[in-house]
């Protein structure tokens, strides 16, 4: 054992797929505090520290709550300009639009903004690009025709910190626009009423983890607080929403973005999931009836049942499904939508096997059975592959027994599948 290197976990040097099992813990001392401090059995303890969970956080960690977790929408950069414009519009009935990735954080964000503003009287619609026609986030051509079609304020969510070029058309158009995204931005930022994103370089929260949906529910927040301060529901005769009936949406975005569940995250998702077994939203009911989910829901449920449903549309069908499907409460619409979405995820999985088949088979032409010679890098593709999937079909290769070996990569590997533009 070389210094430094960690003790061999019960003893395997060497596992059947040539693996050698270290101990995560490396210092005992955490997990000691941990279950002294909190009266904790010590196989939990040393699941917490294994996890980094400092000792101070053990509450919120096994107990995370939102009246302790969740932070003020106005901590983040842009995020009070958001919310007067938005409020401006709702006072005003102008157009709101919400512009979403077809992904399901882009879907559960579309729909959850929707479904606040119908709830407080906005003018809103939602717009979902074709992954196929229109790529990735806003692009020029869908914003002037939602100004020319009577928009006033396009709201990108899940997507739009990197649109330089289409939201300064917007903008030269007469169109305003607030981005809500959680990626990582540039140093500058696109034109835009507000760019909202806790990922923004001159942004110091310290909640960059969220999705798209965490900071879109962090927007209805501040929005609704404003109107509430304005006398809006008051004097509209109008009741105020109770903002955790859409938490459900929160955590299936949350789960499926694949975002740490620590700190606010997790008490969303914790939260969420009481509210998802309750089946308020008759969309996301209907989807875990067609995925066969008969028991009370979980992480997992949420990532590998409902949320390849949800994304299916946006991959191999029609990509304003997913939105579609969360935001409904039409009873033969959303049971309709299921089964289209599940017919999707069935194509999409085939559509998959097929693409993942051919990569392997061009890495064999390429390498041989014994893959002599292969890269820390490689790109392999295909005019025929469909788009939705290469993305899905290059992770698989990173991982797959067939190109590997049982044993995986030596070395960390970077693998590329694109579609090949004749």
């Amino acid at each position: 054992m070389e210094r430094g290197e960690r003790a061999a976990f019960l003893g395997v040097e060497r596992s059947l797929t040539g693996r050698r099992w270290a101990a995560r813990l490396a210092d005992e001392r955490t997990a000691l505090a941990i279950a002294q401090r909190h009266g904790l059995p010590e196989a939990v303890a040393r699941l917490l520290a294994a996890r980094d969970v400092d000792p101070d956080a053990v509450p919120d960690f096994l107990d995370p709550t939102l009246r302790r977790l969740l932070p003020d929408p106005s901590h983040l950069k842009d995020m009070d300009a958001a919310v007067t414009r938005l409020t401006q519009a709702v006072q005003e009935g102008e157009r709101i639009v919400v512009f979403g990735d077809y992904d399901v954080d882009g879907a559960t964000s579309s729909a959850l903004l929707l479904r606040f503003f119908r709830a407080v009287g906005g003018n809103i619609d939602v717009y979902i690009p074709d992954r196929r026609k229109e790529g990735y986030g806003p692009n020029t051509a869908a914003l002037l025709k939602l100004k020319a079609d009577g928009a006033a304020v396009v709201v990108t969510v899940d997507c739009g910190v990197t649109a330089f070029e289409p939201l300064a058309e917007a903008k030269r158009a007469g169109l305003d626009t607030i981005v809500i995204d959680h990626h990582m931005a540039e140093i500058t930022l696109p034109e835009a009423v507000a760019v909202v994103d806790p990922n923004r370089i001159d942004d110091d929260s310290p909640h960059k983890q969220m999705a798209a949906v965490g900071v879109a529910f962090l927007l209805a927040v501040g929005v609704n607080r404003r109107l509430r301060e304005a006398g809006w529901y008051a004097a509209a005769g109008r009741a105020e929403p109770d903002l955790r009936q859409w938490l459900d949406l929160v955590a299936l975005g949350t789960v499926c973005d694949v975002v740490p569940l620590t700190g606010v995250n997790r008490a969303l998702v914790r939260q969420g999931l009481k509210v998802m077994a309750e089946r308020r939203n008759i969309g996301l009911a209907a989807l875990a009836d067609v995925a066969g989910l008969k028991e009370v829901p979980g992480a997992y449920h949420l990532g590998f049942l409902l949320g390849p449903r949800v994304n299916a549309g946006g991959r191999v069908g029609q990509a304003n499904l997913g939105a579609r499907l969360l935001s409904s409460d039409d009873p033969h619409e959303v049971g309709a939508l299921a089964l289209r979405l599940d017919e999707f995820n069935a194509e999409r999985r085939a559509i998959e096997r097929e693409v993942l088949d051919q990569a392997i088979a061009r890495v064999d032409g390429l390498y041989g059975p014994d893959r002599r010679g292969l890269p820390a890098a490689l790109v392999v593709e295909s005019e025929g592959w469909h788009v939705g999937v290469i993305g899905i079909v290059a992770s698989r290769l990173v991982t797959s027994s067939s190109v590997w070996g049982l044993s995986g990569p030596a070395t960390p590997c970077r693998v590329s599948c694109s579609r090949a533009l004749g």
